[in-house]
């Protein structure tokens, strides 16, 4: 498979000839994401995992997308576009489905904490054909598997280097890049990402930084 990063949490998957997106948000290249994609993947509803008028585009141009999302996300595109209803799915934790022919396994259920004053938002992690594991916006990691390519979501306002850091050693994923990446300069980002990789290296993991549009075989 060739994975594709853009800017932020969004990457592309392809496999003999399908392609399946993540999380297309605001921060991201929607237009390069999603163009000629056979599916899409939301983790939730945040804006800089969702770019909805872009993902509502995608669905009228190719009658043949599917797009899987928690529920509060696939019902707002459904409403928004109802003729597109049914290439819209709800997904939640404990579900496994097939999008543009990948094995999908969905984990979690709920965003991180960002504070006690901001309500906790659907959240489902999403575990692709049994190798690459994008977990939105949260650390949940998932029971049972051997997940191959890890993607991390490196910094986020609910989330500290020490939390970020027991997730990858958690995983324990042979390789892993970054994600969530676009608030930090890249002071910030060196620095973070310097403990992820000396640390998870420790425990049997290869972390690596992929500039946006950067592809790699996973």
């Amino acid at each position: 498979m060739l994975l594709t990063k853009y800017t932020h949490a969004c990457v592309r998957i392809e496999n003999e000839g399908r392609a399946l997106v993540l999380d297309p948000g605001t921060f991201s290249e929607t237009d390069l994401a999603l163009a000629g994609a056979d599916a899409v993947l939301i983790t939730h509803e945040h804006a800089d995992h969702i770019d909805q008028d872009a993902v509502l585009a995608a669905l009228a141009a190719n009658p043949g997308l599917s797009v899987h999302a928690p529920a509060v996300v696939a019902d707002a595109l459904r409403a928004a576009a109802p003729r597109a209803a049914g290439q819209v799915h709800a997904a939640a934790a404990g579900d496994a489905f097939t999008a543009a022919g990948f094995a999908i396994r969905c984990f979690g259920g709920q965003h991180a904490l960002i504070h006690a004053a901001v309500p906790v938002v659907a959240n489902v992690g999403y575990l692709v054909d049994d190798a690459v594991y994008h977990p939105g916006d949260s650390l949940i990691v998932p029971p049972g598997v051997q997940v191959d390519t890890l993607l991390v979501p490196v910094h986020a306002p609910w989330s500290k280097v020490a939390e970020v850091v027991d997730f990858v050693v958690s995983v324990r994923a042979p390789r892993a890049f970054q994600i969530h990446d676009a608030l930090l300069n890249e002071a910030g980002l060196g620095f973070t990402e310097a403990h992820i990789a000396r640390i998870g290296a420790q425990h049997g993991t290869d972390f690596r930084h992929l500039a946006p549009g950067e592809s790699v075989e996973v």
